[in-house]
């Protein structure tokens, strides 16, 4: 789609509903001199070129991608009109919108009921969610896993919560066997299982955590946050256009149906510009947590207003047109939103082989989402040091973001020893973590331009150590 034309059409539309109203005069205070204003968006434009090529398949670091066009185009028609979603008062027709949006998001979770609304982050939603889990079990503590995202503690510190962490297995999935040792201390009301962490990737085993934690009279929350829209491929399809998650990958995520509340950010794989998160509780009955007044809000209708159900208060109703005009296109099926998150997968899957027979590369741990781990193989057949490791895949980050010609931006992850000798119980460690290399498929060009990718990787893998390694591994 050419954007610039469905701009033009979202500011034309704004004019043609403008001037149903009286005509009224401009105020000589919001005038800006044009030759100033060009000076002014030329450094603007040239500034933003600092930035690094999120658009490009170059990029594979950290959970970045440009929005659809389509979200661009919705969310630049709604912004001038300026709506505040936090009341009707506000923001009636794009309410509308996100109570239409969030209903899709609840569908594609599998909650038969629902509470929820669109947030400004997935940390704000996150906050709510614990929130409501604090009021439902006071007096107890939630849990954790080791891998879970930080955002968890600073939200438990700052409601005054008790957070206790469970371990991770070989794949950095929550350990059942601790959590099991946890629950059976009382000390915990809630456990938080990430499905989809945004350092690995990897999905706590949700359905088992859910029975297991009935036993104990524990609520679940699903921090699906990052991946969250996997569900779509999560219905048993084999067929490899669509690109199926793992057989356990997709039982877990189809077991967010059973949770008290989840956590899902179309920010992130939902096409939408920052920030547009998302929280659901399966009880609407929930709301009594929320319960709160207004001396001058709340008063256009006797329809709930979405603030009425949420600890945030203003907040774009841009964000919400985005959404719907996004999934009016990309629907949330398979075959709709599934495929952009298909081709991601199919590339994820395909690197990590690649990876594996490279001899200048090695495999960190087997993708289960779109998340790629690795790190630069040792020469020849020597066993990997940590501390070599480490140097390695620091001097591959460093150089490929800094080259001048052919630049591939990449990130690190930290890692513990335990949990590197977990997983290659050959490596040598010498010091207490080390760097893995990590990249973040969810751009579905990045299907298209793995190869150039790979080859460019390898070639700073290669150059990282003293010597080849020689192949025939």
């Amino acid at each position: 789609m050419e954007l610039g034309y469905w701009l033009g059409r979202g500011a034309e539309a704004f004019r043609e509903w403008a001037r149903t109203y009286d005509e009224f005069a401009a105020h000589t205070a919001m005038a800006v001199d044009e030759a100033a204003c060009e000076v002014a968006f030329e450094e603007l434009t040239a500034r933003l070129r600092g930035s690094y090529p999120f658009f490009h398949p170059c990029y594979a670091g950290q959970i970045l991608k440009p929005p659809h066009p389509v979200a661009v185009a919705g969310y630049a028609a709604a912004m001038l009109v300026n709506s505040n979603n936090h009341a009707l008062d506000g923001g009636p027709a794009t309410s509308a919108m996100e109570e239409e949006v969030v209903e899709q998001l609840a569908q594609m979770a599998g909650f038969a009921a629902h509470l929820g609304h669109l947030t400004s982050s997935g940390t704000q939603a996150n906050l709510e969610a614990l929130f409501v889990a604090r009021e439902a079990r006071p007096g107890t503590g939630v849990a954790v896993s080791a891998e879970a995202h930080y955002t968890h503690a600073r939200m438990c510190h700052l409601l005054g919560v008790p957070v206790y962490t469970v371990p991770v297995d070989d794949r950095g999935r929550m350990d059942m066997a601790g959590l099991e040792r946890l629950l059976s201390t009382g000390v915990a009301g809630t456990v938080v299982a990430t499905t989809g962490t945004t350092a690995l990737g990897a999905v706590d085993p949700l359905h088992r955590i859910v029975p297991l934690a009935r036993r104990y009279g524990v609520r679940v929350h699903a921090d699906a946050a990052y991946g969250g829209f996997f569900r779509l491929l999560a219905d048993g399809r084999t067929d490899k256009e669509q690109a199926p998650v793992a057989p356990e990958t997709g039982d877990a995520l189809r077991a967010i149906a059973q949770c008290d509340s989840v956590v899902i950010d179309p920010h992130k794989h939902g096409l939408q510009p920052y920030g547009c998160g998302a929280v659901l509780f399966g009880d609407p009955d929930v709301a009594r947590f929320f319960r709160h007044d207004s001396p001058y809000t709340y008063f256009t209708s006797r329809r709930p207003h979405l603030g009425e159900i949420s600890l945030e208060c203003s907040r774009s109703g841009a964000a919400a047109a985005a959404l719907w005009l996004t999934l009016k296109l990309l629907p949330l099926t398979p075959d709709g939103l599934g495929a952009v998150l298909a081709a991601g997968r199919r590339a994820a899957v395909r690197w990590a082989g690649l990876i594996g027979a490279s001899p200048y590369l090695d495999p960190y741990q087997p993708p289960e989402l779109d998340i790629v781990t690795y790190y630069p193989a040792a020469p020849g057949s020597s066993p990997p040091r940590l501390s070599h490791v480490g140097r390695a895949s620091d001097e591959v980050l460093h150089r490929g973001m800094n080259a001048k010609e052919d630049p591939v931006f990449l990130s690190v992850a930290r890692v513990t020893a335990g949990a590197f000798t977990a997983r290659h119980a050959d490596a040598v460690a010498d010091s207490d973590n080390t760097h893995v290399l990590r990249s973040v498929l969810m751009k579905p060009e990045s299907e298209l331009y793995l190869d150039r990718l790979h080859q460019r990787v390898e070639q700073l893998a290669k150059a990282s150590w003293p010597a080849p390694r020689r192949c025939g591994r």
